[in-house]
């Protein structure tokens, strides 16, 4: 074929082992992995889940006339693409000789197959290169109509909504009507449905659907005794449990707003937000009380669990019996705070469920079920534990709450209550696999189905070790706070590409854009921009993110392969230049967290006076491992390219992380004890 590209420009595409992946159909994943004198070991994933997965190793080497061969080192199968300029053209000529022995599903291709799947790739190439602008990938939010009828088929076939006996159906929708799609309508219409069905298992005690629903009333009627209204806000920090449920559900039926607070944040972050909000009434664990000992004794302290002497707890108000209150025009929302991984927390309105969109929008990628037992160990104060919490209401699931995480206590729990679906931050997921393997033996986990991950990237040495564990059993959600979800990986999707975000939902738009915020390529890197009906409602005294035609900007950067999966590079301000060259930390972080000797790893860019900026390594090695500077770099010298090997590695007892398991990089550059390291 003849192309309208200079030779040299084709070459420097096709030296890339990620360029693959992203433009030829049926390649996963394709990665360096060493470096063998003028050539280059490549390890490849072929296929899909129906053909069959198959990791292949390949060596890739130029030849004397300017063009290259990739051989696969099991199969002796050879690519041979060599390169001539031809005035304003480069002609292309590509052999493949006995590529049918790579995958079964290549061997059942027909030679005119063959070179169909070849030239729609180099066009996908041609295009990366003009900057076509084709990285917008939409799942019915372009076509309403359609979309309503894919909403209601995916409610109805979950049995979130079914044929009722007229008395129950009335209870159902009315709890819905009047407190909305919130979790207080949640619990009101799981109530009028099934008020015997336990709702919540904490470390204190089970609660039915009826008393969550009944308790929260009363709380509000109490709350109202005590001043508070629409349009005032409370602040509620607290942890996993029904106490801390029963606060925001009475705060929402009164229409007062709750800010959650972090419970892995600092005293002085904490009179911060309290002020900045102008808060005059905390709800409060009491082992978090002396985060807030110091503030000034005007504001208003309710213990949220056990009782003691000078407090009153919500138990105490709930036990007044107030259930009378006037219903507010306005729902009270709930103010999620930011990671704050990289400064300051911002509070950020958390919108109310679009009726059943946003139920039918998680389904449709992540299978649960109707009447089964969800554990959720991810923080109820995060965006992801809290959509699970309100997600579990119309799925009438009975939820388990653990206070705090430990991993083999999380498998204890599992196995005691059946629980089919998990609810995690990838620190979790990490934690389950380091637990010794006769430790996770100790317990049944078969009754799990789903174990949903969100918060931060997961590493594919992470994912596929997980999956190898327990099955395919594993969906990795990518979001953020303000676009609440945006792609959500299936475990098909991570056996193909162990480093997805996946793809879109239901009534989900992702584009990835370039400065001008047009859509670049098919496979280029830009921002990553997501549209869908549960965008926030803005931050507290912040200026909300810029948007781009309906879209908001998640601030991450990442590409789309040509199957519609996302893929994340990196946040925008973790991307350095050091001497001329982009580059991410993440992909170093990928390619350490396969060596058997660390545990944990993260990169961030420093200074640097001679390349404007270089990367630093934290580490923490494991248990017994041997493992210094020089063999990092040497690694990753042999995988990467010379802008990505670290100059600092700085080896820690840990990483710096919140409450949410997020890595906060801001903390780590203090811990470069010595000078640079040549």
């Amino acid at each position: 074929m003849d192309l309208p590209v200079a030779p040299e420009v084709i070459r420097g595409l096709l030296i890339d082992p990620q360029l693959y992946p992203r433009i030829f159909a049926g390649v996963g994943a394709c990665e360096q992995v060493d470096t063998l004198g003028a050539g280059l070991s490549w390890l490849i994933r072929i296929g899909t889940i129906t053909s069959g997965v198959h990791t292949r190793r390949a060596t890739f080497h130029p030849d004397r006339h300017g063009g290259m061969q990739l051989r696969c080192t099991e199969t002796g199968a050879l690519v041979s693409v060599r390169l001539r300029r031809r005035e304003e053209l480069t002609r292309l000529n590509i052999s493949f000789f006995g590529v049918g022995r790579i995958h079964p599903a290549v061997a059942a291709l027909s030679n005119a197959e063959v070179i169909e799947w070849t030239e729609a790739g180099f066009a996908r190439l041609l295009e990366l290169i003009s900057g076509a602008q084709t990285s917008v990938v939409v799942n019915g939010e372009d076509r309403p109509l359609r979309r309503r009828a894919q909403v209601a088929g995916q409610i109805v076939a979950t049995g979130v909504v079914r044929p009722l006996r007229p008395v129950r159906a009335v209870k159902q929708i009315g709890g819905l009507a009047r407190w909305g799609f919130n979790l207080a309508g949640g619990y009101a219409a799981a109530a009028g449905y099934a008020p015997d069905r336990i709702a919540v298992i904490d470390g204190h005690g089970s609660r039915t659907f009826r008393e969550m629903h009944e308790r929260s009333r009363a709380l509000a009627g109490a709350m109202a005794t005590l001043g508070l209204g629409p349009g005032d806000a409370v602040g509620l920090l607290a942890r996993n449990h029904a106490g801390m449920i029963e606060t925001m559900v009475a705060a929402g039926k009164l229409g007062v707003d709750v800010i959650l607070l972090n419970a892995g944040l600092s005293a002085r972050r904490i009179e911060d937000i309290v002020q900045r909000h102008r808060l005059t009434t905390l709800f409060v664990d009491g082992d978090l009380e002396p985060l807030v000992d110091y503030l000034h004794a005007d504001i208003h302290r309710y213990r949220t669990d056990s009782p003691a002497h000078g407090h009153t707890t919500t138990d105490d108000l709930i036990a007044q019996g107030h259930n009378r209150f006037r219903a507010p025009a306005q729902k009270g929302r709930l103010i999620v705070l930011t990671s704050g991984t990289s400064g300051t927390p911002k509070g950020a309105r958390r919108p109310h469920a679009r009726g059943f969109a946003t139920i039918a929008a998680l389904l449709s990628r992540i299978p649960l079920r109707m009447n089964e037992t969800m554990l959720i160990p991810a923080p109820l104060f995060h965006t992801w534990g809290l959509a699970a919490l309100q997600l579990s209401t119309a799925l009438r699931a009975t939820v388990v709450l653990p206070e705090r995480f430990d991993a083999e206590d999380c498998l204890r729990l599992i196995a005691e209550h059946r629980v089919s679906s998990l609810i995690v931050v990838p620190t979790m997921v990490q934690r389950i696999l380091d637990l010794p393997v006769a430790v996770r033996a100790r317990y049944d986990t078969s009754s799990l189905r789903v174990v949903a991950s969100c918060g931060a990237p997961l590493t594919g040495t992470t994912v596929l070790r997980f999956l190898d564990a327990f099955g395919d059993i594993l969906y990795n959600t990518y979001g953020s706070t303000e676009v609440s979800w945006a792609t959500i990986a299936t475990p098909e999707d991570l056996r193909v590409s162990p480093t997805t975000a996946g793809r879109p939902p239901l009534g989900t738009r992702v584009a990835v854009l370039d400065r001008e915020r047009k859509p670049v390529a098919i496979g280029a890197i830009g921002r990553i921009y997501v549209g869908n009906h549960m965008l926030f409602d803005g931050y507290v005294n912040c200026p909300p993110p810029e948007e781009a035609g309906g879209l908001l900007d998640t601030g991450d950067l990442g590409y789309l392969d040509i199957t519609g999966r996302l893929f994340i590079a990196g946040r925008d301000d973790e991307m350095i230049i050091s001497g001329g060259e982009n580059v991410f930390p993440r992909p170093v972080e990928e390619a350490l967290a396969h060596l058997p000797q660390i545990s944990e790893v993260a990169v961030v860019g420093v200074p640097d006076h001679e390349f404007g900026q270089r990367l630093a390594a934290y580490i923490v090695k494991r248990e017994g491992s041997g493992l210094d500077p020089d063999m990092v770099r040497t690694y990753i010298r042999h995988r990467l390219s010379r802008f990505s090997v670290p100059r600092d590695i700085v080896f820690l007892p840990a990483l710096p992380r919140g409450e949410t398991g997020k890595v906060l990089k801001r903390l780590l550059t203090g811990a470069l004890a010595e000078p640079p390291t040549a």
